[in-house]
């Protein structure tokens, strides 16, 4: 809070600069009065406080009422209550034979108000000198900085509006905050109003700063007396699901504008969170790691004050829903009128959470449910103006959100400071009690530890989200573009679990991607691609199970169980494929190219259907995603949306993500020792060589379960073309693309009906739509018996590093060959001639000088020159 102002200075002025300081966010609503007191005095105040914060009653209401409370409260003393103050005031004047400062008279207010008990004040914590108080965020260019969780020194902000989004949710809309996207010079004055200018084109954006990191410095602020809540309010109830941060959290923020005590809460469901049948939304790594960040969450709430309480709702024969019978259980107990959460996008959750908002307004409780764990609502996502051509790719999904982009993103929000309390807590359950992290037990009663691993690999906390965004804008991210499928180097951010249970909001991600000076977009599409998952997810609730595209229903899989338990444990004989799987049961996670070659492996080499690859992956992966998984195993089982138009092969993929072999010698240490050229291809060893390395097969490491990867390749577009052919009538004779049948959905965006016409679409006829396919399926289909190798556009990628390897190993070849005659030749002059000279007694020749050096642009071990075969220029 700035100091008083002096007799030659203009007091309304500087008024009205701090009041733009409240407005951003930068001075909170108690400082303010406390300087409008020192700059004006006590009598002005009282006379132009109102006409001051006039202009505030349209642009921000809320703050505007914050502003009146304490005005009134501060002039509702009586006259022997200001004698009182006055008297303290003269008695500090005459002891330290100065005038005090705005800080010091606040201080002063606090036993004087404790003497009248009208009402309680709560000091915001006073920062170090050298230190700021504001919250992190981000410059002025739109750069975050890495905020410090939890932030209790930081002052409380003023409270913020709420507004109403395109699907009816309640979305937070707080001041504009300075430091991310709107600068102070944004905010204009003119009249009797002050307007905000927050909705900015892509042309007047300000240009962001070179340093995307730097922190503000900013000055000690004083203490400030703030009102309390008023008790007699009832507390506001946030349910907590997969949102669990402080940063950049709507429906946190949104209810701390209530002005009431809140309630965190976390209800836990298996029934309805698991999902319907073989969903299995919720598989055993993912209850770990949600165990996990729950105590690292409840600990960063207990630094702001507050708790989470834990409920755990238990399934029952009546038709009432368990999650919504444990609501309405805790509404009665607390006397809520308010619940606040983020909403979610699974069909089954998206049901539930409708039937819990329909029931609680029947009941007089508001439910307000927040957007914030896409980028984009995926109920908003229409087709309308791009068409339904190419749907089920990114680019066609990213055309969809530009040609209508809804609602604004808007800027990500800081975390509170603090949380008002209840006089009294609702009864809970321990953490413990949620079954979340339950281990096996063996028959003599000792535990098995299957996540022993897994916790030295995480950091499960909110700040482990931000480190790790952090060290990967700084580094890996220069290499994402391109080198993003290597296994054996960290180029990947390894987000995905602090993104799928909300400790980190895509929209914060995506704001640091954009203020990294590197910015691949590589990296974005990412963002991208969930958000298409899950609006797929939201056209085709059966996507985890059921497959989109008719004919390849009646694909013959495969039914052995064997190549599925070596599947799953890493022991199929193929390292590349080994080493994967066990980093993924070790450690419960693999780069996005590692999983593309498991799966490639089970379905076209294995013949596996891709469902047992699904049930797998959210069983064990801790990013598991129902959204996600079921898209990306659709396409990978050839009857998803979009036809991946590759294929892995289990060994050359290995020259592209492994080139070196040490991924594999990181997870499979039994072929440490085995070279570079064979450590992907053991079968190919010497003898001598695999006992010098210690590997037997069948005993240190498995025999391969297939041996014939062409052959059973071969097999497998067989059996697409001959299903295709069987079931023509979902292919489309003009382009040779598969027809898939339109959600009524799709269907009425197409006609242009609204959704609630939606049921007429159902009672018509069925929509078959042409979508992408594969142009090996397509060329296939004109001659099924034929094999792989004759397709001209085989799918099987070998590797582009192996294609370039190949190359140099064969110049390699012929220069030594052409090297070893020319030596050979040389060394025949150099006997002649020593010969000779020995015979007529002449002396011997001096030695050619040089040293063996390497060539500056080859990085192999052949660049080897020979001594004296090229010699500098004297």
């Amino acid at each position: 809070m700035p100091p008083s102002v002096g007799p030659g200075e203009d007091g309304k002025a500087l008024v009205r600069k701090v009041l733009r300081e409240v407005l951003v966010g930068r001075e909170d609503p108690g400082g303010f009065f406390a300087m409008c007191l020192s700059a004006l005095g006590h009598q002005e105040t009282r006379s132009q406080f109102l006409s001051i914060i006039q202009p505030l009653s349209t642009a921000n209401i809320s703050l505007h009422s914050v502003l009146l409370s304490i005005y009134k409260e501060y002039f509702s003393k009586t006259e022997d209550d200001e004698l009182e103050v006055a008297l303290a005031l003269s008695l500090l004047e005459m002891k330290d034979h100065q005038l005090p400062t705005p800080s010091q008279t606040t201080q002063l207010h606090q036993p004087h108000e404790s003497l009248n008990q009208r009402k309680s004040f709560q000091l915001a914590s006073v920062p170090q000198p050298q230190e700021s108080s504001h919250t992190q965020r981000a410059d002025v260019t739109g750069r975050k900085k890495k905020p410090n969780l939890p932030n209790t020194g930081a002052r409380v902000k003023g409270n913020q509006p709420t507004t109403e989004n395109e699907q009816g949710t309640s979305a937070t809309v707080r001041a504009p905050i300075p430091s991310r996207a709107f600068p102070t010079q944004d905010t204009v004055e003119g009249g009797d109003q002050i307007m905000n200018l927050g909705d900015l084109t892509e042309n007047e954006k300000p240009k962001r700063s070179k340093n995307r990191r730097q922190r503000r410095k900013g000055a000690c602020h004083h203490v400030v007396g703030l009102p309390t809540s008023p008790s007699a309010r009832p507390p506001v109830l946030l349910w907590f699901r997969r949102d669990l941060r402080l940063c950049d959290n709507p429906a946190l923020n949104g209810s701390l504008e209530v002005g009431a005590p809140v309630i965190p809460v976390f209800i836990w469901s298996p029934e309805e969170e698991e999902g319907p049948g073989i969903t299995v939304a919720m598989g055993g790594a993912c209850k770990y790691w949600l165990h996990q960040a729950l105590s690292c969450f409840c600990s960063s709430l207990e630094c702001i004050g507050s708790r989470l309480v834990f409920l755990k709702a238990k399934a029952a024969k009546n038709e009432v829903g368990p999650t919504l019978r444990c609501l309405k259980e805790l509404v009665k107990e607390t006397g809520a009128t308010t619940v606040f959460a983020n909403a979610l996008y699974e069909p089954w959750l998206k049901d539930r959470d409708d039937e819990v908002v329909s029931a609680c307004k029947k009941d007089g409780v508001e439910v307000k449910m927040f957007h914030s764990y896409c980028l984009k609502d995926p109920y908003s996502v229409s087709t309308e103006g791009v068409g339904l051509r190419g749907i089920g790719s990114v680019s066609h999904f990213m055309s969809c959100c530009k040609q209508n982009p809804g609602s604004a993103l808007g800027v990500p929000l800081d975390p509170p400071v603090s949380l008002p309390t209840p006089a009294h807590w609702p009864q809970g359950v321990s953490l413990d009690g949620l079954g979340l992290a339950r281990m096996p037990r063996r028959k003599d009663g000792t535990t098995i530890d299957w996540a022993a691993n897994i916790r030295k690999s995480w950091d499960f906390s909110e700040k482990g989200a931000h480190a790790r965004l952090e060290a990967f804008l700084q580094d890996g991210v220069y290499r994402y573009e391109k080198e993003s499928g290597r296994a054996d180097a960290p180029n990947t951010s390894c987000l995905s679990p602090y993104l799928h249970f909300g400790q980190l909001s895509p929209r914060w991600l995506l704001w640091d991607a954009k203020g990294a000076r590197c910015r691949p977009p590589k990296f974005q599409r990412k963002l991208a691609w969930r958000d298409l998952a899950y609006w797929q997810l939201t056209l085709f609730p059966d996507l985890p199970w059921e497959s989109l595209r008719p004919p390849y229903k009646a694909l013959r899989w495969s039914v052995d169980h064997g190549h599925l338990k070596a599947w799953q444990r890493g022991r199929t004989g193929y390292p590349l494929v080994d080493a994967a799987m066990r980093q993924l049961w070790l450690t419960g996670w693999m780069n996005n190219y590692m999983r593309h070659v498991v799966a490639s492996f089970l379905i076209a080499y294995l013949y596996l259907p891709w469902q047992e690859g699904y049930r797998w992956f959210q069983d064990t992966l801790v990013d598991a995603d129902v959204a996600i998984d079921a898209m990306m195993w659709q396409n990978g089982g050839m009857c998803g949306l979009d036809h991946w138009n590759f294929v892995m092969h289990p060994v050359d993929a290995a020259m592209t993500c492994d080139p070196c072999g040490s991924y594999v010698r990181t997870w499979c240490p039994e072929l440490a020792d085995l070279p570079e050229e064979l450590i992907h291809k053991p079968w190919k060893c010497p003898t001598s060589m695999l006992r010098r390395a210690g590997v037997v097969f069948g005993q240190t490491y498995p025999e391969r379960i297939i041996t014939d990867l062409d052959e059973r390749r071969n097999h497998s577009l067989q059996d697409v073309a001959l299903v295709r052919k069987e079931f023509s009538q979902y292919v489309d004779k003009r382009s040779g693309c598969d027809l898939v049948p339109l959600p009524p959905r799709l269907v009425s965006e197409a006609l242009g009906l609204s959704h609630r016409d939606g049921d007429v679409v159902k009672e018509g006829k069925q929509f078959l739509l042409p979508v992408i396919t594969r142009m090996e399926f397509k060329h296939q289909l004109e001659d099924p018996d034929a094999d792989a190798a004759s397709n001209p556009y085989n799918a099987v990628l070998k590797g582009y590093v192996s294609r370039k390897r190949d190359e140099t190993i064969a110049f390699l070849n012929e220069r030594d060959f052409t090297a070893g005659v020319m030596y050979e030749g040389t060394q025949r002059r150099e006997r002649l001639e020593s010969d000779y000279r020995r015979m007529e007694g002449l002396p011997t020749p001096p030695a050619a000088r040089g040293r063996a050096r390497r060539t500056p642009t080859v990085k192999d071990r052949f660049s080897v020159v020979p001594g004296g075969a090229v010699t500098s220029p004297r």
